[in-house]
């Protein structure tokens, strides 16, 4: 799988950019990457969730422990609690509102049937990058400008990107390689993920759109209703997973697939221990309202929360169709029996007029882990 270093001149000084070959040009695997990769598939496919209501609940909830994750392997952190508040609350700023637009993101990827498009990948990025400090004419679009990982200066960079304008052929090429079926599934999202980190085609956001691209790949092929949370092992081991990628540019594909298809298995099986884990706890749910009346708006409200972690009174007003009071002795009831627990979120609200939130803390907690 060959490659180019090009010469490009960045602030008066030449600097060499690598310019990957297209996946088209591919090659045969080798016969261990292709075992290891048939293996986490089968482990994949086998442990997906199919047609178990309150597994497919939970399921869902594993979501964003990806988009957590993802965020947090680019150093962006915020407390769960936090997150929750600001996936409901846009007033909510700083990196809480970045991760959500995260969340927000995968939701969008996952969403997304047919083939894979450029227009699509820019709609992601738009999400992704809605509370960012990022100039808006870099918001769905290529860079127009040299990138770089690694270092404060591509003079110091472990990576120095494809030129921008080689940005749009190899995209095409990506996109093209993602809507086939040369290589089996895991394979591909491997490859697809790592040509994508390689030509590094947006100013800002390209692990989390990477990372996206994994689980829409898995989604598509081999048809994963939900795609475990990958990012949380590759947040374990980040120094793999960024040699892993180092390895794809410089040493071909093999490795960096066998690692790849490792880290899935362990992914995948760690996810159905946690899948495991959230069903049950909002299965004990209903069970801590006794002596709550059958009509309550609590018990009411308790079937909702596995799909809202955060709740104020309007929303929870909203959702059950009740007054404001109401509401207010749902939530402090759910807060009572360990349901939910209150929580205090700067920015959300108004100056002088902070909203009260209430979040399923150790249902957050349980994914966090």
């Amino acid at each position: 799988m060959p490659h180019e270093l090009v010469t490009v001149e960045w602030e008066g000084r030449p600097v060499a950019a690598f310019v990957p070959a297209p996946l088209a040009d591919v090659g045969p695997l080798s016969d261990d990457a292709e075992r290891d990769a048939a293996r986490a598939e089968g482990v994949l496919t086998a442990s997906a969730v199919q047609n178990v209501p309150h597994l497919e609940v939970a399921a869902r909830l594993l979501l964003r422990a990806e988009g957590v994750a993802s965020s947090r392997i680019e150093a962006i952190n915020a407390p769960a609690e936090a997150v929750a508040v600001a996936d409901v609350d846009r007033s909510v700023g700083g990196p809480a509102s970045w991760v959500a637009d995260n969340l927000r993101a995968v939701d969008a990827s996952l969403a997304h049937e047919g083939p894979l498009t450029i227009e699509a990948l820019w709609t992601w990025h738009r999400i992704l990058m809605g509370s960012a400090d990022l100039d808006d004419t870099h918001k769905g679009a290529w860079r127009d400008r040299l990138g770089w990982v690694g270092g404060p200066s591509p003079h110091r960079a472990a990576h120095v990107a494809t030129p921008q304008d080689r940005i749009g052929a190899l995209m095409r090429d990506l996109v093209d390689y993602a809507n086939g079926s040369r290589h089996a599934p895991v394979t591909a999202a491997a490859l697809v993920h790592a040509q994508f980190e390689t030509i590094h085609p947006f100013a800002d956001g390209n692990g989390r759109i990477g990372r996206l691209l994994i689980g829409w790949m898995l989604h598509r092929r081999p048809g994963v209703t939900v795609p475990p949370p990958i990012s949380v092992a590759f947040l374990r081991d980040v120094g793999g997973y960024l040699s892993g990628l180092t390895l794809f540019r410089t040493a071909g594909p093999d490795e960096w697939v066998r690692w790849f298809a490792r880290t899935l298995e362990h992914a995948t099986t760690s996810a159905t221990v946690t899948l495991v884990a959230v069903a049950e706890l909002v299965a004990s749910w209903p069970g801590r309202l006794d002596g709550i009346r059958s009509d309550a708006a609590a018990r009411r409200l308790v079937d909702q929360i596995a799909m809202h972690p955060a709740l104020d009174v309007a929303t929870a007003s909203e959702l059950l169709g009740v007054s404001a009071p109401a509401a207010r002795t749902a939530l402090e009831t759910l807060a009572d029996r360990g349901v939910l627990r209150p929580a205090s979120v700067p920015g959300s609200g108004t100056p002088g007029r902070p909203r009260r939130w209430w979040v399923a803390g150790e249902l957050l907690d349980l994914l966090a882990r």
